[in-house]
C-alpha cells in the first residue's frame, strides 16, 4: 500500500486512480478529506483517506483530490467549500464522533445547502451491526451546490463499510441533485 503524507490543509491531485483521459471523463469526480490533528502535523500516516479513494476507484469514481486537515472548524469549512468546486463527490474521513475536538459534522452543516438523512441513518445501521459503537457516530451527509458531501468515522475498516453501506445511493443521488429527476419504472 502507498502511503502518503500531505501536510495541513494540502490538497494534492490524486493520479494514481486516473486511467486514461477517456475513462476519467466517464467517471464522477471526487475528493477525499481527512480530518485529523496528528495526520495533519505529520505524526500519523494517513491511512483512511487512502482506503476510501481506493473503494471508490474501485466503484467507477475518480478521485481528483485527497487532502488532510487539522480539527478545526474553520478550516475543514473552508476546505470542504473548496473541494466542492472540483469534485461532485466529497467524502471526510475522521472528527464524527463525541470528543471535544470532533467537529466535522459541524462543520459539514455549515456549508451544506440540505442535509440527507437518511444517508447518514443508513451508515450508522450498518455500522451497528459490527459494532455498538457506530451509535456514537455524529456523520452528517448532506448538499452544496452539485455536490454530495458525505461523512465517515476515522477508523480505516469503519470508513470503508461506512462507505460501503450508502455507494449503491450514490449515483442516482449525485442525478438527482443536478435536476435529473426522471425515474426508470421498473
Amino acid at each position: 500500500m502507498r502511503r502518503l503524507r500531505v501536510k495541513m490543509s494540502s490538497s494534492t491531485r490524486d493520479a494514481s486512480l486516473d486511467r486514461t483521459t477517456n475513462q476519467a471523463t466517464s467517471k464522477t469526480t471526487a475528493a477525499v478529506l481527512t480530518v485529523s490533528d496528528s495526520c495533519s502535523r505529520g505524526e500519523k500516516v494517513d491511512l483512511s483517506g487512502p482506503a476510501v479513494a481506493e473503494a471508490l476507484g474501485r466503484r467507477n469514481f475518480q478521485v481528483v483530490l485527497r487532502s488532510v486537515v487539522a480539527d478545526e472548524r474553520i478550516a475543514i469549512q473552508e476546505k470542504l467549500t473548496e473541494l466542492c468546486r472540483s469534485a461532485r463527490l466529497v467524502v471526510t474521513t475522521g472528527g464524527t464522533g463525541v470528543a471535544p475536538r470532533d467537529v466535522t459534522p459541524e462543520a459539514t452543516v455549515a456549508v451544506c445547502d440540505r442535509l440527507v438523512e437518511g444517508m447518514a441513518e443508513q451508515m450508522r445501521l450498518q455500522g451497528m451491526r459490527k459494532t455498538r459503537f457506530a451509535a456514537l457516530s455524529r456523520a452528517v451527509c448532506g448538499v452544496r451546490g452539485t455536490s454530495l458531501i458525505l461523512n465517515l468515522p476515522g477508523n480505516p475498516a469503519g470508513a470503508v463499510e461506512s462507505l460501503e453501506a450508502v455507494l449503491d445511493l450514490l449515483p442516482h443521488a449525485l442525478e438527482l441533485i443536478v435536476g435529473n429527476t426522471e425515474h426508470e419504472s421498473h
